[in-house]
């Protein structure tokens, strides 16, 4: 079983797209309760840049992949805990 990605809860906000990575990876995005409400993949920036754009999430945490195709399995792998 695939646990929560194991990093701390940031509020999704500009200063945290500012900070993500220009690089592929997994994120979860949270309510401001810290529960997890969808999991995504794709390049962090700018996955999170959409997300606080349609106001997806309160609070967001992520992890850097190598490769796109890992972070999709990841997310896969994630989303099947949520289920």
């Amino acid at each position: 079983m695939t646990v929560p990605l194991q990093k701390p809860w940031t509020d999704l906000d500009r200063d945290a797209v500012a900070k993500a990575p220009d690089r592929p990876g997994v994120y979860e995005l949270g309510d401001a309760d810290g529960t997890v409400r969808s999991i995504g993949h794709g390049v962090l920036r700018d996955e999170l840049k959409t997300a606080l754009s349609y106001g997806d999430g309160d609070r967001v945490r992520w992890t850097e992949t190598h490769t796109l195709e890992r972070a999709r399995e990841l997310a896969e792998e994630h989303r099947e805990r949520l289920e």
